[in-house]
């Protein structure tokens, strides 16, 4: 699977807003067990004579657990830096009240540690961290009386000690947020920043002017138009999906052309005569490294005509454009290589319909890991443009799946107005229709919410897999809430109009 979820495990509001009786400020309040985060800037409320005193504000801090998905990368479950994004969600909490239009809000890593708290009073703030555990707007930690550097939170300014940050624009007000935080991230797994969390408020332009003598809040070039209220689900939220999540989102199809291998064709670029093959090895049922293979050593490929009966290779190792007689594969990932091959004109083999790759130890092919088949076709161009159709089935599918399981969905598609001759029904295997460029997305029954949407943008973490068997893909079920029943929906690129347009079919499923 790729795509990842590690929910927040502390968040907070601080806020030094003013109570009802708008005299005393509620610096003291926590809100740390709320299942809502608000973000605000409230300007001239409480006195139209002196409005920079009077400013109000709030603030979310979050933290996520960037042990577990440091511990992840080692164990191999998410990408090594560079080969995944880390991208934070957070999701607006409706209401009928005014929310702030065509505000921009700064994201910075946290500065100290802090506490959560318990408070749950977002209304009247009458829960303090004054006696109890909890950060607040002048306290990051009540019970080791740890005051925040600044008032409000401290940050990590990039200015004084470099540090990612991020700024995002919400045109309407009530957009959930998505901003790639990868550079941070990979400080906080890297241990160049500690893991404080995060900070969202208001840029320091909308943020509310605020006179230089202010005891509470310092700000002389702030607006003087009010901003309010952002409101953000937190992580003790009812909702499951809602809850602030940074997701590791990651591309780990694998495009294996062993089943649709094209010889070179002056109709392609470069890109498109180039075959990409795997080699898979199980060893006990599990993907296994072949010693002295491919992590620090070569592993080469090299084809054969075949046998009077095709069965198995035959005479002299074929050569390519270069002269070789092999090609240089390489190391994908546990258990798994891969080698790119071209054939072009100069191997002579336009007339074979069966060719046969041999994966050895060295060029000489000293030690053989591998041997399998191709079935090279010609490229060709035609005189109308088709309405790709198809049809697609899962051929694994089941009825449920445990919230602890990981499972391999495999997807047999065939082009809908492909009709079976005699000879075909009396055979048992139908060569699937090979789908190179495919998307899958998740969604609930109930609501057709998106658990997991068609990603076809820069990251396709929704893309599908496919080989010599037809298209895959995997699923951790850990991020599926329980009990629920779930939709699998496919879309399929369509070269004619450079789209993709979702399948019909439907393929459900559910958790516990």
């Amino acid at each position: 699977m790729s795509i990842k979820k590690y929910i927040a495990t502390q968040d907070n509001t601080l806020t030094n807003a003013y109570e009802e009786n708008l005299t005393t400020r509620a610096t003291a309040s926590n809100l740390g067990a709320c299942d809502i985060m608000e973000i605000f800037s409230i300007y001239g409320q409480v006195t139209s004579s002196n409005p920079t005193k009077s400013t109000e504000l709030s603030r979310a801090l979050i933290r996520f657990p960037v042990s577990k998905i440091s511990s992840d990368r080692t164990a191999g479950n998410i990408p090594a830096s560079g080969s995944v994004n880390f991208v934070l969600r957070l999701y607006n909490a409706e209401t009928n009240q005014t929310v702030p239009k065509n505000a921009t809000y700064k994201i910075q890593a946290v500065a100290q540690s802090w506490e959560e708290g318990y408070g749950t009073d977002i209304h009247q703030y009458k829960d303090k961290s004054t006696s109890t555990t909890g950060s607040n707007w002048i306290y990051a930690s009540f019970n080791t009386a740890s005051k925040w550097t600044d008032e409000g939170g401290s940050v990590i300014s990039s200015s004084a000690d470099p540090a990612p940050e991020y700024s995002t624009k919400l045109a309407d007000g009530t957009e959930d947020f998505e901003v790639d935080v990868t550079s941070l991230v990979e400080e906080w797994i890297a241990g160049n920043i500690t893991n404080n969390g995060l900070m969202l408020k208001l840029t320091s332009s909308q943020e509310g002017s605020a006179s230089a003598d202010s005891p509470i809040y310092s700000n002389p070039t702030g607006s003087t138009i009010s901003y309010y209220t952002k409101r953000i689900f937190a992580r003790t939220s009812q909702y499951f999906y809602k809850r602030p999540s940074i997701d590791a989102r990651w591309d780990d199809s694998k495009q294996d052309d062993r089943g649709n291998f094209y010889y070179s064709s002056s109709l392609a670029s470069a890109a498109d005569n180039a075959n990409t093959i795997y080699l898979y090895n199980y060893v006990r049922g599990r993907l296994t490294n072949i010693p002295n293979a491919g992590t620090g050593n070569d592993i080469f490929v090299s084809l054969y005509s075949g046998s009077s009966n095709n069965t198995q290779p035959s005479g002299s190792k074929l050569k390519f454009y270069d002269g070789k007689q092999y090609v240089t594969g390489g190391y994908v990932s546990t258990g798994i290589y891969s080698a790119s091959i071209c054939i072009t004109g100069n191997l002579g083999t336009a007339s074979l319909t069966k060719l046969f790759d041999v994966w050895t130890s060295g060029e000489t092919g000293s030690v053989q890991y591998f041997t399998s088949s191709i079935g090279p076709v010609k490229m060709g161009a035609g005189n109308n443009s088709e309405t790709e159709s198809y049809v697609t089935s899962i051929e694994n599918m089941k009825d449920t799946f445990r919230q602890d399981q990981k499972f391999r969905f495999r997807v047999f598609t065939r082009e809908k107005n492909w009709n079976p001759n005699i000879y075909t029904k009396t055979n048992v295997f139908v060569k699937p229709y090979i789908i190179e460029s495919g998307s899958y997305r998740v969604f609930r029954i109930t609501d057709n919410f998106d658990v997991i949407p068609h990603a076809t943008g820069s990251t396709k973490y929704t893309k599908l897999s496919y080989d010599v068997s037809g298209s895959y893909f995997e699923l951790n079920f850990d991020i599926f809430e329980k009990n629920y029943q779930y939709g699998v929906k496919l879309a399929y690129h369509n070269s004619y109009n450079d789209s993709y347009e979702e399948q019909s079919e439907v393929f459900k499923f559910r958790v516990i």
